[in-house]
């Protein structure tokens, strides 16, 4: 049976190559975007298959319209993808209040509203499948983005908590982190602060970086997407990029390193 999709952030990167795989294989989707002048090549190739709805995910009402619009219009909603996001660059002492508020407004709050608005039909259905576009940097941190991994953390404590209060109705949810990838997230779609002449040594080693590193194109994601939306089981966690699997468990280990190192500590604190 085809499945309905609302996916956020539909117009380019991540979100466009879930739009794009769900539509070509026969599903229908709801693609949400701030401009859907961006889906128009789309609505002329997939016709009423797809649904395209202006959505600024921070706006709640909106949010809520957004996902009654799908809902009424499909029938159903199998698969919700909260992709909308982007990436704020700076360190902890040169982002300023609003810029970390708005990040999280867009990354935490964004998620939470269609995250809400989907629920009640997703219950009543008895079925359904939640997607939260995270990052290894919901895992793990690196200097200069500490805004951004605090939304993403933010979202993944969230989204393990979502699951396990909706696995009794019939609900997946389902933590994609995907690692460093060619789109314009750190680019265009990013914001970043204004750089303190402290912090230059270390936005230089960074740039310097970025220079010899060569980051692949989501050309999988559609493949990839595909076969999480599909599983009998879904994950409730998955990587996509295959660098993550030598980048995160390396920083986890070393943090059950440190915790049995000081594990004294921990005994200390209940007066052993």
């Amino acid at each position: 049976m085809s499945k309905v999709w609302l996916i956020t952030g539909s117009s380019k990167g991540f979100g466009r190559a879930f739009t794009e795989a769900a539509l070509e294989r026969g599903d229908r989707v709801a693609a949400t975007a701030r401009d859907t002048s961006t889906l128009a090549d789309l609505a002329e190739r997939y016709g009423d298959a797809i649904l395209p709805l202006t959505l600024d995910v921070t706006d709640r009402e909106a949010a809520f319209r957004a996902v009654s619009s799908a809902h009424e219009t499909f029938g159903r909603l199998d698969v919700v993808i909260n992709n909308a996001g982007y990436g704020l660059f700076g360190t902890v002492e040169e982002i300023t209040e609003q810029q970390l508020r708005d990040q999280l407004e867009v990354n935490l709050f964004g998620v939470l509203h269609v995250t809400q608005a989907v629920l009640p039909i997703m219950r009543e259905q008895g079925s359904g499948h939640i997607i939260q576009v995270s990052s290894i940097g919901g895992l793990v941190a690196f200097p200069n983005l500490g805004g951004y991994h605090a939304s993403k953390w933010a979202l993944e404590a969230l989204s393990d908590s979502l699951a396990q209060e909706v696995a009794g109705f019939g609900i997946n949810v389902t933590i994609v982190e995907p690692t460093g990838f060619d789109t314009d997230w750190s680019t265009a779609s990013a914001v970043f602060a204004d750089p303190l002449p402290q912090y230059a040594p270390l936005h230089e080693g960074m740039a310097a970086q970025r220079a010899t590193t060569t980051q692949p194109k989501p050309v999988g994601f559609g493949d990839a997407i595909l076969a999480v939306v599909d599983a009998e089981t879904p994950p409730r966690r998955v990587f996509f990029g295959e660098s993550a699997t030598q980048i995160v468990p390396h920083i986890l280990n070393q943090r059950l390193t440190d915790l049995a190192e000081w594990n004294s500590v921990s005994r200390l604190a209940e007066g052993k």
